[in-house]
């Protein structure tokens, strides 16, 4: 008899946690408190219903080869950023493809998921929820949390001095759909990430004039990257990772500054503070054409007036949007396991809560990557549901508890940094966790077997294909679907035929065939010559120049 399990939310993590459910023969039941699919991503006009839903304008931020489930591409026609209802499209067609829709229980909040008696021996679940102001209760041999990261927004209205005597409109980015009501209005945004960056550049096109505000500043980065090619696509590399764990962090920031770097502008990161990069094609435009200024933290509110940290003053404010970001919560459990799974430090591989006699909970979609989050979830489910099957294993709740109650200890003493906030590296996690399922791509073995698959799989985009190569979940498309990637990627921009100029093609593939090899052993020669050089300086100064310092000799900040 097949496990039977609890999907709570049905939008990007929920949908990929019922087709894993359905691909290790396991029974899956999702609970939606809306009326359809999709989560954030299924537009609506206002948030009345008090879900969070992107606004209109929306546009990814990652194209669609990086932000895939692994064993179902995009329509090659379909373009390589998309806004929501082109995406929401693409959800629908997944669902629909591998029948997801009829497991699906529309208009059903989870009341309550609590341990049933034996649950030490059985690790079953008691579930209650409400349809229409009727309850049910149903027993699960497991449960997938899939309610994501934008539950409640984050309005920190107690940290700005004076707010309460401000007499314009305040509002959370939550609640903002379109542009129109702020015709020729004064505007403030404050919060300068992905969201900031959007509504001030889309407002500024309407408004009288914005002001955004940022304590910590952000690298900005274009949607396109060299050759016009979709940036992730030449960032998100395997090669390009290795260099970044071999050479230290200052040749890597400094590569970043010199690409992504406005200090003019106002958007350079403040000393000290976090690395923080967005993604805005317009942003430095609006900038430059005086229709968004940058502002610096606030100091204080007035009636209509907002003082900033640098002294400076923005009078007749008309309206105040806070793109603070959202606060997470799971109201059905109990404590203290509500509590452990709002620490994302305290989650094994930040899927697995630790105080638990049986691995029968998954948190999925908590997290934070430097790519897709989308790919990330779906490797979660795919773990978590052989984790479910008992085809893989994780350390017993005893050592999982004393560890992570060790990180807490270290980071209230200082000894260690805090991460949970923190963007993980993208390949790195999405490593971690194929590798506890088996499906890993082999490198080496591939560069035997199948040398071109190889030389695409470790030079080209880390795109989620490879994470269906072999092992567990095997698709036997995924070679075929990174071989024509780029096909895709530059099929729907062909709508204009454009006769080939003469170009030294021996010299181009040449380039493309040894230049990223040779990139890469040069940087890391460059990096093994940097050391030497760094022993030589240490020598010379404690020698013979004890209060000067090489010039040429790359520092460390």
């Amino acid at each position: 008899m097949a496990k039977k399990v609890a999907v709570i939310g049905a939008g990007v993590s929920g949908l990929s946690s019922i087709k894993c459910c359905l691909d290790e023969g396991l029974e899956p039941t999702c609970f939606e408190r809306s009326n359809d699919f999709g989560g954030l991503w299924k537009f609506a006009e206002n948030s009345k219903d008090g879900m969070t839903r992107v606004y209109k304008s929306l546009v990814t931020n990652v194209c669609k080869e990086m932000s895939c489930y692994s064993d179902f591409p995009y329509r090659e026609d379909y373009p390589n950023f998309m806004d929501h209802e082109k995406f929401w499209n693409y959800l629908r067609e997944f669902a629909e493809h591998f029948g997801l829709l009829k497991y699906i229980q529309f208009k059903t909040t989870v009341c309550s998921v609590t341990k049933r008696p034996d649950f030490s021996e059985t690790g079953q679940w008691d579930v209650v929820t409400e349809t229409e102001g009727k309850q049910a209760r149903a027993v699960f041999d497991a449960v997938m949390v899939c309610t994501g990261q934008f539950l409640s927004p984050h309005l920190p209205l107690e940290s700005f001095p004076g707010i309460h005597k401000f007499k314009g409109q305040i509002l959370h980015s939550q609640e903002y759909r379109i542009p129109d009501s702020f015709q020729g209005k004064r505007i403030l945004v404050v919060g300068l990430g992905n969201t900031g960056g959007d509504i001030a550049v889309e407002l500024s096109r309407t408004a009288a004039q914005v002001f955004l505000s940022t304590r910590t500043g952000a690298w900005v980065i274009r949607r396109s990257s060299w050759g016009g090619y979709p940036f992730n696509m030449m960032l998100t590399r395997r090669w390009y990772n290795v260099i970044a764990q071999v050479l230290p962090s200052c040749f890597i920031n400094f590569d970043k500054q010199l690409q992504l770097n406005y200090e003019n502008y106002g958007l350079r990161i403040a000393k000290g503070k976090k690395p923080n990069l967005i993604v805005n094609d317009e942003l430095p435009t609006c900038i430059l054409c005086g229709k968004v200024t940058m502002k610096t933290s606030i100091k204080d509110f007035t009636e209509s007036s907002i003082i900033f940290e640098d002294g400076t003053i923005e009078a007749n404010i008309d309206v105040v949007i806070f793109t603070t970001g959202y606060e997470f919560s799971f109201p059905f459990f109990e404590e203290p396991l509500k509590s452990l799974c709002t620490k994302k430090i305290m989650l094994y591989k930040r899927v697995f809560p630790p105080n638990l006699e049986r691995p029968t909970l998954a948190i999925i979609g908590l997290i934070s990557l430097t790519g897709s989050i989308l790919a990330g979830t779906e490797l979660q489910a795919r773990w978590a549901t052989r984790v479910f099957k008992g085809l893989c294993n994780i350390p017993p709740s005893q050592k999982l508890m004393a560890e992570g109650t060790k990180k807490e200890q270290l980071i209230k003493r200082g000894v260690i940094k805090d991460t949970s906030k923190d963007k993980l590296n993208f390949i790195s996690y999405l490593d971690e966790i194929a590798q506890c399922i088996g499906s890993k791509p082999n490198i080496p073995l591939l560069f035997i077997k199948d040398p071109r698959l190889a030389w695409e799989v470790f030079f080209g985009p880390c795109s989620p294909y490879q994470y269906r190569l072999m092992g567990p979940g095997k698709w036997d498309g995924a070679r075929n679907a990174i071989l024509t990637q780029w096909d895709r990627t530059i099929k729907p921009m062909k709508t204009r035929i454009v006769p080939k100029s003469p170009a030294p093609t021996s010299l181009l593939r040449y380039l493309k065939v040894w230049g990223a090899p040779l990139l890469l052993a040069s940087l890391i020669l460059t990096y093994k010559s940097s050391l030497i050089l760094k022993l030589v300086q240490e020598k010379l100064q404690g020698r013979v120049f004890p209060n000067r310092v090489l010039w040429f000799i790359p520092q460390s900040p």
